[in-house]
């Protein structure tokens, strides 16, 4: 006859386990393997051998750095997918404990020489939220936002544009989702002076219309730029996105930035459209400079909602800018 305890946590392992992930199965499985108790490092460790991202990542490690270095000196080498120690087969069993040995000597001695070994996998992160993370990779179309790549080809980190060390925002326009490879390049060789960051974003102009923009002006805000209506609408519901930070061109600004006012965009869009129904498509533009006919120093962001009839013939659209351009 089955013990009370194995019928109660086998039914809940068979039928009542809801599963996001593989955490609950794995974390189970190493307590029963290790005898009913089990540390947070034992299981970590565990969750880290069933992670098929963190493995990816290393397989790319293998790839990119002890296998070429190790087969540049003649010691390993490579077949396929499969690398092979040289003269493995002639060593004596005495020989073979020796050189173990001696690498698990000089990884100890490595290990210890340093205070963080690991630090190259932390630097300038914070942990991101299970919800912002899903945010970013959606955003992204769960692709890399450098090379492209899919998350289904090579796992996907999401990170923080201007590093967190640096005065760089938890907010969620400034993550962004990179592969592996994309995001540990970034590491190596972005060397930008974020000195006074917080400083860079805070810049008005008194003098200038949007940065002292009255507060009952403002329909929407996020951290980095607001949302007002155009006091000289095209058309009726005419939207102007703007960042917070005093900079005249649209070239100028920041990915945080330019994350902010794309999700303003989005989100200014969809309120139009659920308040009129009689919208149905968009112009957006924005000038750029005195000779494109910028008339605030302030970089904004046009959203013109536009309606059947609302002009007699609007093909080309933006082209109307020159007007003899606009049909062609």
């Amino acid at each position: 006859m089955s013990s009370a305890a194995f019928v109660r946590l086998s039914h809940f392992i068979r039928t009542k386990m809801q599963m996001q992930h593989v955490y609950q199965p794995v974390m189970l499985r190493t307590l029963i393997e290790k005898g009913g108790s089990a540390s947070v490092e034992e299981i970590a460790a565990e969750l880290l051998a069933n992670d098929r991202a963190q493995l990816s990542y290393y397989r790319e490690i293998v790839r990119r750095y002890p296998g070429p270095v190790l087969a540049s000196h003649g010691i390993v080498r490579r077949e396929g997918d499969r690398y092979l120690l040289d003269g493995f087969a002639d060593l004596e069993s005495s020989e073979r404990a020796d050189l173990l040995t001696a690498c698990r000597e000089r990884l100890q001695s490595y290990l210890s020489s340093r205070e963080d070994p690991w630090r190259h996998r932390r630097r300038g992160t914070r942990p991101v939220s299970g919800t912002k993370r899903y945010e970013v990779l959606k955003r992204a179309s769960f692709r890399c936002e450098l090379c492209g790549v899919s998350a289904e080809d090579k796992a996907l980190e999401v990170d923080h544009i201007e590093p967190s060390n640096h005065g760089g925002s938890d907010d969620i326009e400034n993550l962004q989702a990179l592969c592996y490879s994309c995001n540990a390049s970034k590491r190596d060789r972005d060397n930008t002076d974020f000195r006074g960051l917080r400083h860079h974003y805070e810049l008005r102009d008194q003098g200038c219309t949007f940065c002292i923009l009255p507060p009952a002006r403002i329909v929407a805000d996020k951290s980095l730029a607001v949302v007002i209506r155009d006091l000289y609408p095209v058309t009726e519901g005419h939207t102007l996105i703007i960042p917070k930070r005093h900079v005249a061109s649209y070239f100028e600004l920041r990915q945080p930035e330019i994350n902010a006012i794309t999700a303003l965009i989005g989100s200014q869009r969809q309120h139009l459209v659920d308040a009129d129904p009689s919208i149905l498509s968009f112009n957006i533009g924005v000038n750029d400079g005195p000779e494109a006919g910028q008339t605030i120093a302030h970089c904004h962001v046009h959203l013109i909602p536009r309606r059947r009839g609302d002009m007699e013939d609007p093909r080309g659209g933006v082209r109307g800018v020159i007007p003899e351009k606009q049909k062609y």
